[in-house]
């Protein structure tokens, strides 16, 4: 059964209908600070939805993939390609006083500094705490978030035994850390990654390795952190005598062959959605079974999102150009419109096509080939408009805030 997560804060500064409303009613003010990296050009382009044609432009080395971090404070663009990582400063700040929050929006601006390390990828913002694996580095960097939100950049290294496309993520006083097997001989197919093990801040041991074979692809929700393997989804939770592991096994009535490797978790209810194959998505229940419930897609799925303003709903673009609505509850698609024209998921997993975000009541979705944002009302799927982006617009990151200025 999902469970909502009353007891629960959502990450970074994504806004509730609750806070929305106290800001409506009380005078406040709410923005939607919008970043959009380019495919091609070597360059963000950002712009406050409530005044799009008022662009603010950051260069960049290489093609950057955005992350909004620091709880909406600051932005951080991952550059696999080139090595390194930028950050930029949001310019919008909350300060809480308990009965409400006071905001202060200044404009954006880079940050002067950067994290360069063999083929940065995975990011995971938990707790303050920034997790950037170097999958050819064999370590991840560690960015204290507190610091970041101050315009500091603070690190530390967690070590990994060998050098993978992985993750590492804090939970309680221990870190979790995806695990590879030895490097391959010359000339030799190189194995599957290996699972997940519990380490010390300086790298050593504390638990035994949870077998997640060819682990990939990362999420929390509520009590849980859940990764995908070949076997199944496994979760992990913090107990009174350190980390619980539990394997879900796909079941038989899942179509055979697919696995789960891109998994979003929810703020408001502990659910995760993950894909399943090319054109299916699962709804996953990490504490009561059922588990997993299947949602077919009528085409290849294209890029897919949760709603943090309504935790039981989501948003998935398949490749003829459909956007879908998807009911968690249900684990069923309650609604369909055409938004962009079709975009063949044949080719590189990188070539250029929509990414989706969400910005309070609407879904806004990145359309390269036309140099567009779209912008699709969440509750009726109808157009109400678009934002013209010089370039090919492609990953997408929002900051969203609510507060009292004075």
């Amino acid at each position: 059964m999902l469970k909502p997560l009353t007891g629960a804060t959502a990450l970074a500064l994504l806004l509730t209908p609750a806070a929305l409303a106290q800001a409506d009613n009380t005078g406040g003010e709410t923005v939607f600070r919008v970043f959009v990296g380019d495919h091609a050009a070597p360059q963000i382009t950002v712009f406050d939805l409530s005044a799009p044609d008022r662009p603010w432009l950051f260069d960049t080395i290489g093609q950057a993939k955005l992350y909004a971090v620091a709880g909406g404070s600051a932005v951080a663009a991952v550059q696999s390609d080139a090595n390194t990582v930028q950050f930029l400063s949001s310019g919008i700040r909350l300060e809480d006083h308990g009965d409400h929050q006071d905001i202060e929006i200044t404009e954006p601006s880079a940050l002067p500094h950067r994290l360069d390390g063999p083929r940065p990828f995975h990011l995971i913002d938990h707790g303050q705490r920034i997790v950037i694996n170097l999958d050819q580095g064999g370590y991840a960097e560690i960015v204290d978030g507190a610091a970041l939100a101050r315009g500091a950049l603070e690190t530390s290294r967690f070590p990994q035994s060998v050098p993978h496309h992985g993750f590492v993520t804090p939970m309680g006083s221990l870190w979790l850390s995806s695990v590879a097997p030895p490097p391959p001989a010359e000339g030799a197919e190189p194995a599957p990654r290996l699972g997940l093990q519990a380490f010390t801040a300086e790298g050593t041991p504390a638990g035994d390795l949870a077998t997640c074979t060819g682990i990939h692809g990362e999420a929390f929700s509520g009590l849980y952190l859940a990764a995908g393997c070949a076997e199944g989804v496994l979760t992990a939770r913090s107990g009174d005598e350190g980390i619980v592991y539990a394997m879900l096994p796909y079941p038989a009535d899942l179509p055979a062959g697919n696995t789960t490797g891109t998994l979003l978790g929810a703020t408001g209810m502990q659910v995760f959605l993950g894909n399943y194959g090319r054109d299916g998505l699962v709804v996953i229940d990490p504490a009561d079974a059922p588990h997993f419930r299947l949602i077919t897609l009528p085409f290849r799925r294209v890029d897919f999102v949760l709603d943090p303003m309504q935790p039981a709903r989501g948003f998935v673009l398949t490749e003829d150009g459909t956007l879908h609505r998807i009911d968690l509850l249900a684990a069923s698609l309650d609604g369909s419109a055409p938004v962009t024209q079709p975009y063949s998921m044949d080719g590189h997993w990188n070539d250029p096509r929509p990414r989706l975000a969400m910005a309070g009541g609407e879904v806004l979705i990145t359309d390269p080939r036309e140099g567009l944002v779209r912008r699709i009302d969440a509750a009726t799927l109808e157009d109400r408009g678009s934002i013209a982006v010089e370039g090919a617009p492609y990953s997408i990151a929002v900051v969203a805030a609510s507060g009292h200025s004075h």
